[in-house]
């Protein structure tokens, strides 16, 4: 009788529970999503050696690293969430920062995303996007510094006030081949602003080097490149079409969905659905995914390789993922002016959350051809390994 009586206890805990979190749902829009179907047509493969390569260990003893660079010169520099930008000389990491910026670090927020001005080093600047607090409040922005060799000096701030969160910062900058600035920006956990064109969350932003707006914006006197993003966390540029890839995280719970993560081909002026529909819902104006994962697969930053080194992987895209814990490598075709997925493959994993090297956050092409990939073991989440977090770099086996 007891245990039925507690039984009965736990399953009136629990419907108290969902009756409460459906309450919620309202914060997060009007409506339940459309739960649309995954577009791609191939299955992910598991390869846990990759293909045809072999990872190395090339930085060790970094603090949750976001985002790495490569300097003409043969410096590399790379930010930790905390506040600091590490720089990297001859393979070595140098034990005092390049720079410390003052953030707010707290939950998915602090120091993220860092990018070279596209003409330096004759314009020698480094460009950071971090989150920071004001009354109170906290916000996002990116900031400018100048490059002194082995230290960089504040110079001005480029964009300001971006809405920020305990989650879903975005955090993701880039510049792309037309020399303009693309920032991603999340939605924070309020689903309802990524629709919403008078916030610039839940969106990708495009900007000049100085951080005016340009008059080939899709909406007027907007930052606001495309709009319907929930965290969209890569940013790359197919090496031939020039055409710009996002990779973005699905719901944790919002609605009671989950996963939905997503591969996005990005066009100006764009509505990528959330939190109207998840997946590939096939509804007007809502632009779909390329790739959709229903299980989770939180992608963060990617990369197409583009060279010779390693050429049996030219044209491919490479997303660095955090739960899932693999280095997706994706084979796309352009026909008739859409992509096709020809194959996944999930690298360094033998199941959807057993990867060799834990959680990944980035991963960036050296100026010698390999690939370099950043660990985020050391982000609250993972299982930190000794000598976590670390970079590692693909070369040919």
């Amino acid at each position: 009788m007891r245990r039925s009586s507690g039984c009965m206890l736990r399953k009136i805990t629990l419907g108290i529970l969902l009756i409460v979190f459906s309450l919620s749902v309202p914060l997060f829009g009007a409506c339940q999503p459309v739960k649309g179907k995954v577009p791609q047509v191939v299955r992910d493969q598991f390869l846990l050696q990759g293909d045809r390569v072999r990872a190395e260990t090339w930085v060790e003893d970094l603090e949750v690293p976001w985002s790495l660079v490569f300097v003409p010169d043969g410096r590399a520099l790379v930010t930790e969430r905390p506040g600091r930008i590490r720089l990297i000389k001859d393979g070595r990491l140098m034990k005092d920062p390049y720079a410390v910026l003052a953030v707010r670090h707290e939950g998915e927020g602090g120091l993220m995303g860092l990018a070279l001005h596209p003409r330096f080093p004759q314009r020698p600047y480094l460009y950071v996007m971090h989150t920071y607090q004001e009354k109170g409040a906290p916000y996002n922005r990116v900031v400018r510094l100048k490059d002194n060799g082995n230290r960089g000096t504040f110079d001005k701030v480029i964009i300001d006030r971006i809405p920020a969160g305990r989650f879903h910062n975005g955090g993701r900058i880039a510049f792309g081949p037309d020399g303009l600035l693309y920032i991603t920006a999340g939605e924070t956990f309020e689903a309802r602003l990524a629709q919403d064109l008078g916030t610039l969350a839940g969106k990708i932003l495009r900007i000049t080097d100085e951080g005016a707006i340009p008059t080939s914006n899709p909406f007027k006197q907007s930052p606001v490149y495309s709009f319907g993003h929930r965290n969209p966390q890569g940013l790359a540029w197919h090496p031939e079409t020039r055409d710009l890839f996002e990779s973005e995280h699905g719901p944790s719970g919002e609605f009671l969905l989950f996963a939905n993560d997503e591969i996005n081909w990005i066009t100006k002026g764009g509505n990528y659905g959330w939190p109207v529909v998840v997946g590939a819902g096939g509804i007007k104006p809502y632009i779909d995914p390329l790739v959709v994962w229903k299980e989770t697969t939180p992608p963060s930053g990617m990369t197409f390789y583009h060279g010779s080194r390693l050429s049996h992987l030219d044209g491919d895209l490479f997303v660095a993922t955090l739960r899932s814990e693999a280095l997706i490598r994706i084979r796309l075709e352009k026909s008739n002016g859409s992509y096709k997925v020809n194959a996944i493959e999930r690298w360094f994993a033998k199941g959807y959350q057993s990867g060799t090297y834990g959680r990944l956050r980035d991963v960036v092409q050296g100026p010698d051809g390999a690939l370099y990939f950043l660990t985020n073991n050391r982000d609250g989440r993972g299982r930190p390994r000794e000598g976590d977090d670390k970079i590692y770099r693909i070369i040919p086996q």
